[in-house]
């Protein structure tokens, strides 16, 4: 089946364009070693402090970064504050967290390289060190962006994935802003961290796809379970694991959890499930070697944190992540 649909080719188009952005930036590692020569202590402690509170914070951290390179390219456009505001796109409304973290942690950047660092390389480090605070790898991450001045609700909308989407309709979302399928499926092993509400899986549970019944790839202890902690007449705010019985260790154990029957949400399962041999085959390569997940997520990190940085005298450093200057 082909991998894009009239769904998304607008975006094609459009991040096609940011793609051949990202490939002239030049973001590099060492972007503020003179301008803010303790960035990454300052940072990696503020995350450090955050977890201490509270150990999901990581994964949202992370999806913040995700949520944020898919609309617009990595701009720091989900933390804008405003009627169009990301945040309050249907994906993200009552799902994307953590903006206090960030204002903590451009706080303790400001108050040592004023008017120096972006938002949006705040967001690479913050995911980065979330990552490696949960037990995972760590990369060197590229910087030099800039933050953009437009948020995109209307794009949010339609280019972030979605988790009860088909899989080819993932995977097309994916290529629209040039990531690959094993980019899909080892970005979306960071659901080895992190807590969903009941409202992003519960169809799985009592009515999948109005079948009358649950999702048959489920494995029947977990829709047990689960159907004891989501109520058919629940709020659906009530949470679970993303990965049932390692829900903190940034591992490979995510994977275990798709051939188990176990993925929580419809998008993690149908990566074993939904019929692509290749998704499949990937799933089954990172079960079986640790290291290669570790490899391959820390590429499909590094790569879609080049998706249409802003650089040069575009855009702007933010003084405060959520208005413009």
């Amino acid at each position: 089946m082909t991998r894009f649909n009239e769904y998304n080719s607008l975006f094609f188009v459009i991040n096609l364009f940011m793609l051949c952005s990202a490939v002239r930036s030049d973001l590099n590692a060492d972007f503020y070693k003179q301008t803010c020569p303790d960035l990454l202590k300052i940072v990696r402690k503020e995350v450090k402090d955050a977890l201490k509170i509270e150990m999901r914070m990581a994964a949202s951290l992370l999806r913040l970064h995700f949520v944020d390179c898919f609309v617009n390219g990595c701009d720091a456009s989900i933390l804008l504050d405003g009627s169009n505001s990301e945040k309050f796109a249907t994906l993200n409304l009552n799902s994307v967290r953590g903006f206090e973290v960030v204002d903590a942690v451009k706080s303790a950047v400001e108050s040592a390289c004023s008017g120096v660092v972006s938002c949006a390389d705040i967001l690479a480090l913050i995911a980065r060190d979330s990552v490696l605070l949960s037990g995972g790898p760590t990369w060197k991450v590229l910087l030099g962006r800039r933050d953009g001045l437009v948020p995109n609700q209307r794009g949010a909308n339609l280019a972030i994935p979605s988790q009860y989407d088909t899989l080819d309709t993932i995977i097309s979302k994916f290529a629209n802003v040039g990531l690959n399928v094993t980019d899909v499926v080892s970005l979306s092993g960071a659901h080895t961290i992190g807590q969903a509400r009941c409202a992003t899986f519960s169809k799985r549970l009592w009515n999948f796809f109005k079948t009358g019944g649950p999702d048959s790839t489920m494995e029947k202890d977990m829709l047990s379970d689960l159907r004891h902690v989501c109520l058919v007449n629940g709020d659906g705010n009530e949470t679970t694991a993303l990965d049932r019985n390692s829900n903190d260790l940034f591992d490979n154990h995510y994977y275990q959890n798709l051939l188990d029957g176990k993925g929580l949400l419809h998008s993690d399962q149908i990566l074993f499930n939904g019929g692509d041999d290749e998704t499949k085959s990937v799933v089954e390569n990172y079960r079986r070697k640790p290291k290669l997940f570790f490899d391959d997520f820390i590429k499909s990190m590094i790569k879609m944190g080049n998706i249409g940085p802003v650089t040069g005298s575009s855009g702007q450093i933010r003084k405060n992540c959520r208005v413009i200057n």
